[in-house]
């Protein structure tokens, strides 16, 4: 079924008093939401025995968590070296994921650079390949990894090219950033059609199977020439997109993503407002 939750914690959760990751698993329930994203943005830097307090905490709620790889990820990095950084840290977020009890990672692919657009893309497609086999090497490929669409003109993760990617194997499955597609594309989703034509095409290059349960990133994001600038609330006016004509769309394609607010501060409200507009139809 479809899910939806916070990326993180909001500013409410700290309102309430609380600190720890365990209290999310609570907090996301008593709200009625489904599932939490927990960051390891800044490096992988948790313990066997937090993984396991993580895990029992959003198992005894009934909540699933994902993760978010760190954002030093760069798979089109000229230096052989970072580029072994950045398998390191799949495989280092892969391993904490299973601690935690989730099965979903999210990534960032890579960045431009000073490279032309197609030869960071072949790198970053060489890279994934060589990342599918080590993941499959080292027994983690039960896990989803989630390339992710990126916001930023100067950064790899337009929808084609990570449907692209997650042509390499079935263990990447698309993680569709809603806000930063339309931040890319200079404010493109307005309504139904679309947020139709894009799921249309994923689904005729990957197929329904493929992206029945894909991850779903969405918020209201800032954007200039050069796309994303800040994610912001659904209070928000001047900027998209809307998440009401996407739930009209998941619905009709018979879709069920696993949806995660990643708004400014108001990551579990927004989430709610989600799942109410989608309960709606």
């Amino acid at each position: 079924m479809i899910k939806f939750g916070p990326s993180g914690n909001g500013l409410s959760f700290y309102a309430a008093g609380l600190e720890h990751t365990e209290d999310a698993a609570r907090f996301v329930k008593e709200r009625g939401l489904d599932c939490y994203e927990y960051s390891f943005g800044r490096g992988v830097h948790m313990t066997e025995k937090k993984a396991a307090s993580i895990r029992a905490a959003f198992e005894e709620a009934g909540v699933e968590i994902s993760v978010h790889a760190p954002y030093f990820i760069n798979f089109a990095n000229t230096e052989r070296e970072m580029v072994e950084k950045s398998f390191g840290y799949i495989l280092e977020s892969a391993k904490m994921l299973r601690a935690m009890g989730g099965t979903r990672l999210v990534f960032h692919p890579a960045a431009q650079g000073k490279l032309s657009r197609e030869r960071a893309v072949q790198l970053t497609e060489e890279r994934l390949t060589m990342l599918a086999e080590l993941i499959h090497a080292s027994g983690l490929d039960d896990l989803t990894y989630c390339p992710e669409t990126m916001g930023k003109t100067g950064q790899i993760g337009t929808i084609e090219e990570i449907v692209r990617f997650c042509k390499i194997d079935e263990i990447y499955t698309p993680c569709v950033d809603f806000g930063h597609v339309n931040a890319r594309e200079q404010g493109s989703l307005k309504g139904e059609a679309d947020y139709a034509s894009r799921l249309e095409y994923m689904i005729g290059e990957l197929s329904a199977a493929r992206m029945k349960n894909f991850h779903v990133h969405f918020s209201k994001i800032q954007y200039g020439a050069k796309g994303e600038i800040r994610h912001l609330t659904f209070e928000d006016t001047e900027y998209g997109p809307e998440f009401a004509p996407l739930a009209k769309v998941l619905h009709a394609l018979s879709l069920e993503p696993y949806v995660v607010s990643e708004s400014a501060g108001t990551q579990a409200e927004d989430a709610a407002a989600m799942k109410q507009m989608y309960a709606a139809l």
